[in-house]
């Protein structure tokens, strides 16, 4: 007994003449748009208020961006602008005040105790803040003690 494999799994069903039934829908909103717009604002003023449905109407109908369709060119576009952009790496340091002397309960107090439930990254990015936080205030002592 012999099955037929299915082919061509990712190509859309044309139901309405060379349309699928998304190009199909997007088309007829857009259409009906135009129509609307026509019998009520005149056939120039329509033509002109609704040329940007109709053309968004095509785009998404036909027009492809990185080889996948326009609708999720659209989401990703209103994803990036409506979401909060996390920048990582523009870490602040706290501004020392000038005319005290810090004293080792100053040095360790802004220090943050790492969580040791967390990702070995943040473990990693701690200890490398401590050796430096080390480091810098070894240099501050050591240029007191010179002077």
């Amino acid at each position: 007994m012999q099955f037929q494999i299915p082919q061509f799994i990712d190509v859309e069903d044309k139901i309405f003449g060379p349309f699928t039934l998304k190009q199909f829908i997007y088309l007829a909103g857009g259409a009906a748009v135009a129509v609307v717009g026509i019998i009520f604002l005149g056939t120039f003023l329509g033509l002109l208020v609704t040329s940007p449905v109709i053309a968004l109407a095509a785009a998404l109908a036909f027009y492809k961006k990185n080889n996948r369709p326009f609708i999720y060119f659209l989401e990703s576009v209103f994803k990036y602008t409506l979401k909060d952009k996390l920048y990582i790496w523009k870490k602040q340091e706290p501004e020392e005040k000038s005319g005290q002397k810090t004293t080792s309960s100053d040095k360790y107090s802004s220090m943050v105790v790492p969580n040791l439930s967390g990702s070995k990254l943040k473990d990693m990015n701690w200890e490398l803040d401590v050796k430096r936080r080390e480091a810098e205030s070894l240099e501050l002592e050591a240029k007191s003690r010179e002077k």
